[in-house]
């Protein structure tokens, strides 16, 4: 696979890179946050909120500035914010309310990530849109 900007190793170094940084974000946050509310672990929340804020600014950045590489795409979106943002543990969690019998606690959360998640990338999307009109 190649792509128009170079080799197959440019794109796994650009995607890498991305991903190892928004890692450690994501556990920085979550080990800063997640114990501050007993009810919620709140990190992993800020982390899909943050991610999708952002996901959904640079969506509407990058479709005005069709001049920058697909590199910084790929780096920022698919690695970066791919890193930052957890499904995997979101659904872990909600899974470990459920096993408690905390059904309410888990919907809440669940509610709290997908719907948060939409809102702020239609925030982050708007508010570029907004900016750069």
């Amino acid at each position: 696979m190649v792509t128009r900007d170079g080799a197959l190793w440019a794109v796994l170094l650009a995607v890498g890179t991305g991903a190892a940084l928004g890692a450690c974000g994501r556990w920085a946050l979550s080990y800063v946050f997640n114990s501050r509310i007993a009810l919620l672990p709140l990190g992993t929340l800020l982390c899909n909120l943050l991610g999708g804020l952002l996901i959904g600014a640079l969506t509407a950045w990058f479709s005005t500035h069709l001049q920058v590489s697909p590199m910084w795409r790929l780096f920022l979106v698919t690695g970066l914010l791919g890193g930052l943002t957890t499904f995997s543990t979101f659904s872990a969690e909600g899974v470990q309310m459920m096993m408690a019998g905390d059904w309410m606690r888990a919907l809440a959360h669940s509610c709290l990530h997908l719907f948060g998640s939409f809102a702020a990338t239609a925030v982050g999307f708007a508010l570029v849109r907004q900016l750069t009109a």
